[in-house]
């Protein structure tokens, strides 16, 4: 009866396992492994720290994002990477220098020809450049007026309409009927 139950070394199915991790392969893959765990730890803490300083202006925060990145080993890479800022500082200044270049040129500061884009002044009736007509003059005093102007602000002289406009209005009278075309 003891035979039966009585088992050795050869015959123990686990024994293949005891000796590979009681032998010196099994001392190396795991010292290995240990290695690389440290290795990807600190690159990832190298990593929160250089997100940090792309993000983050003050310096003390920088550092505290860092020791998150550091101590808490993979869990703090992942907390700072929910609480970081959104933008890097590159943009945020690219879209501050943006809007004030926008807010320059709405300003008027920055005038230009519609046809060939060349700098004018708000005073010149035409473009120095390619004689584009910018602005019609008074008939009074010869200032440059606006588009959507009634009468001159500098001399209250009332401003006349183009003469496209006259003859568009007075062409329709003028013109003989169709049955007198026809007839010719």
């Amino acid at each position: 009866m003891r035979l039966l139950f009585q088992t050795s070394d050869e015959d123990d199915f686990f024994g293949g396992f005891r000796d590979f991790f009681d032998s010196g392969t099994w001392f190396v893959i795991r010292n290995l492994l240990l290695f690389l765990v440290v290795v990807f730890w600190l690159a990832t803490a190298y990593w929160v720290f250089k997100d940090a300083r792309r993000r983050i202006e003050d310096r003390w925060l920088v550092a505290v994002a860092t020791l998150l990145g550091l101590v808490p080993p993979f869990l703090g890479a992942v907390i700072y990477m929910l609480f970081r800022p959104p933008e890097y500082l590159d943009d945020v200044r690219e879209r501050a220098l943006e809007i004030k270049e926008m807010e320059e040129r709405l300003g008027g500061r920055d005038l230009r020809c519609p046809v060939c884009r060349a700098e004018v002044d708000a005073s010149f009736l035409v473009c120095p450049v390619c004689t584009t007509k910018l602005k019609q003059a008074c008939a009074g005093c010869k200032a440059p007026l606006d588009p959507l102007w009634q009468i001159c602000p500098y001399c209250e002289t009332p401003i006349e309409t183009p003469a496209s406009m006259e003859l568009g209005d007075s062409w329709g009278a003028t013109a003989p009927p169709r049955r007198e075309r026809r007839r010719r």
